[in-house]
């Protein structure tokens, strides 16, 4: 008798295992048609897993792009232990933490004041930051907190300037598994000590931040490090040498088409420092906040994607439209974002509003985004010598999941005003 052994790997971005199932196959005579069927339709099972999830299991800290959700652009500072629980529920009641949305991170607003030796402790509207994790945890997410190099965050709240040991110790106490760390009043420490000198503040904000990191990596906790410095100092340029999983490649997003496309497509060309366990990071997701339509939710959703950007929701989940939902949970889009080759995508083409960006995924397909920034519907084109593409290409729509028929050589796609068609092209 032998059996066949198949794990099947979680959709926690790619880290956790659910409890191993085995699948006996006797071979007998008798036995055998029976147990081939089983067999067959436990690797059916397997198959649209990964059909669905697309992320093979990795012990690698943020392998890909982390996923989950962040309270400041919804509630801001005035965040309470009560949303963060609402909002962990609701990742596990729409399908989003199962489709790898497992990250819940408390922004600005979560921090009391100082002990007389000197543990910083939650606000009154988080009586208990331990209880809050095991809360989170308990439903196969993981927490995430937010602090500064300052001495005041950017709402004036405690800053871990000169607490950087006995803060990361108290986070990875309370099990905390991700960190913001915002640059916030540190701006002012460099504007008075750098005197416009970009090398000495580079030289500076280097340190700090990897001052953060080594205290984090002396707790023995895995915490991903998200260094949030607001794109100063060309951080793509070095935040992955101060231990950041991922860093800010630009100033805060806000709930708006003009503010999510300056910021989106101002990512050209910072595709070389980007791969995994180190991410640019362009800003929270604004879809479902209100000031997006569907069709530009869906352009910030697919330019996040081909950007290889971590993906933080960043509206109530728990009070959530269908039509948000949907854009935020199309698990062939998040399939793209969370390719494990981690090759971050990168403009192609550009004609006034018009702009085509492509990103190369394992196996050798192509996803592609066609997007049209004016205010009417436009046919675009898309020639495959861009690419390099000279045979007949397979497409996929990943919006209209369908398959469109086959072509070689310029083929034109009607791109919505503030639109996107995304393609995923095979050779």
């Amino acid at each position: 008798m032998k059996s066949l052994l198949f794990q099947l790997p979680s959709a926690q971005n790619g880290i956790e295992m659910v409890p191993t199932k085995t699948f006996d196959v006797t071979f007998t005579a008798v036995a055998f048609t029976a147990n081939l069927l089983k067999t067959l339709s436990a690797l059916a099972v397997l198959l649209l897993f990964f059909s669905l999830t697309c992320v093979p299991a990795s012990a690698q800290l943020a392998a890909t792009p982390p996923m989950g959700w962040n309270s400041w652009n919804h509630f801001g500072a005035n965040v309470s232990d009560s949303d963060v629980r609402a909002a962990a529920d609701a990742l596990v009641a729409t399908g989003l933490r199962d489709s790898g949305y497992i990250y819940v991170n408390v922004d600005d607003g979560w921090q009391g004041k100082r002990t007389e030796s000197g543990e910083l402790m939650p606000n009154e509207r988080f009586p208990d930051m331990k209880s809050l994790a095991d809360y989170v945890h308990a439903r196969g997410l993981k927490l995430g907190l937010y602090s500064s190099p300052g001495p005041l965050s950017c709402a004036g709240n405690e800053g871990s300037m000169g607490h950087e040991d006995i803060d990361a110790r108290t986070f990875a106490q309370w099990g905390v598994d991700y960190l913001k760390y915002d640059i916030c009043s540190y701006r002012k420490i460099l504007e008075r000590d750098a005197h416009r000198n970009p090398e000495i503040a580079q030289r500076m904000m280097f340190a700090v931040f990897e001052r953060m990191h080594l205290a984090l990596q002396a707790t023995g906790r895995p915490i991903v490090y998200s260094v949030s410095q607001h794109g100063l100092s060309l951080g793509w340029a070095w935040a992955s040498q101060v231990g950041a999983n991922l860093w800010r490649t630009g100033d805060d997003i806000h709930d708006n088409y003009i503010s999510v496309t300056e910021i989106g497509f101002a990512q050209g060309g910072l595709s070389k420092f980007a791969g995994p366990s180190h991410w640019n990071d362009p800003d929270m997701l604004e879809i479902g906040n209100g000031g997006l339509t569907s069709d530009e939710g869906r352009t910030q959703m697919s330019l996040w994607s081909l950007l290889a950007a971590p993906l933080l929701a960043g509206n109530d989940v728990s009070k959530m439209d269908s039509d948000s939902l949907a854009i935020l949970n199309n698990r062939e889009v998040l399939c793209i974002d969370q390719d494990p080759a981690g090759h971050q995508g990168d403009r192609l083409w550009t004609e006034g509003p018009l702009e085509i960006w492509a990103r190369y995924l394992t196996g050798g397909a192509i996803a592609v985004g066609l997007f049209n920034r004016n205010q009417g519907y436009i046919d675009m084109p898309l020639d495959l010598r861009l690419l390099g593409l000279t045979s007949v290409v397979k497409v996929r729509d990943v919006w209209k999941h369908k398959d469109l028929p086959p072509f070689q050589g310029s083929k034109t796609f009607l791109v919505a005003p503030h639109g996107v068609v995304l393609l995923v092209l095979h050779r």
